[in-house]
């Protein structure tokens, strides 16, 4: 069983024990009422996108989600939140630096520079990983996070103990190309999901909210390929997925356990291509720029 395989399958207790820590560094996380931005990149940042919407829904304050190389210089908050597995990242360990405001960083890795760059750290080094490829790292801290607005995470770790084990909803030999859906927080989610294959199985994989789908790109959908909806389905979507010929794949799953799902896909259909998706091409486990 490669890493990956393995800390998918630990994302349920892993959940349980970020619910932990998110009561235990209650007094780190943004306070009620903050405007605040959150950042990070890759998997990090679309992290940041989903807790960024469920803040505001939540009613918690204004929050804005940031790619850390695309940060608003000049932009007043009273607080930043720097998502990084690795705490090694250039793009926010520069960030890091250059802010003067109230920084918190949560980070896999209690040894890396970026748990001093930052003016409070929370390590969630229970859920840091071998493989390149994120998976319960990323979905840990989302957990923290949800938890921190006061969201009861039982129902979502149930349905991950579902999905680290049910059956894969099609056939990953036959699929050509998939694509993700999301709707308000579920669109970080969905982002994360096209990532995942593209990383582990350099498959073909497009990402966009769900209401925009109609306008353009589901003219790819087509007899071999998916369109996987997490969270709210918009009316007729799946009607109008089918008339394509395309399968149309949603749960019932809380959408953060779907993507577990979703991750076993990215590494069935590699490890299908003959890929080791453990060592994806191209990429290492943090990006450190020269210079």
């Amino acid at each position: 069983m490669s890493y990956v395989e393995q800390e998918i399958a630990s994302q349920p207790g892993c959940w349980t024990r970020a619910a932990e820590v998110a009561r235990d560094q209650a007094q780190v996380l943004p306070s009620h009422g903050e405007r605040i931005a959150v950042v990070g990149c890759g998997t990090s940042w679309f992290m940041a996108q989903a807790y960024a919407v469920l803040r505001e829904q939540a009613g918690h304050g204004e929050t804005d989600a940031f790619a850390a190389s695309e940060f608003p210089a000049g932009r007043a908050y009273d607080r930043v939140v720097v998502i990084s597995r690795s705490g090694t990242t250039t793009e926010v360990l520069d960030l890091l630096r250059a802010l003067t405001v109230p920084t918190v960083a949560i980070i896999g890795d209690p040894e890396s520079p970026g748990v001093t760059a930052a003016d409070a750290a929370i390590v969630l080094d229970f859920a840091d990983e071998k493989s390149v490829v994120q998976t319960r790292f990323a979905t840990s801290v989302l957990a923290l996070l949800r938890a921190s607005l006061g969201e009861d995470l039982a129902g979502a770790v149930k349905d991950a103990e579902a999905a680290v084990t049910a059956e894969l909803p099609f056939d990953v030999t036959a699929v050509q190309q998939i694509t993700f859906l999301g709707r308000g927080w579920t669109y970080g989610l969905a982002n994360e999901a096209g990532l995942k294959c593209r990383e582990a199985a350099t498959f073909w994989t497009e990402s966009y909210p769900a209401m925009e789908y109609r306008h353009g790109p589901i003219s790819i959908a087509a007899p071999g390929r998916v369109t996987w909806a997490f969270g709210e389905v918009p009316a007729g979507l799946r009607e109008d997925v089918a008339k394509t010929g395309a399968t149309f794949v949603h749960s019932d799953l809380d959408p953060m356990a779907d993507l577990v799902l979703a991750q076993r896909v990215a590494v069935a259909i590699a490890q299908h291509r003959g890929l080791d998706p453990d060592e994806p091409r191209h990429l290492t486990r943090s990006v450190i720029l020269d210079g």
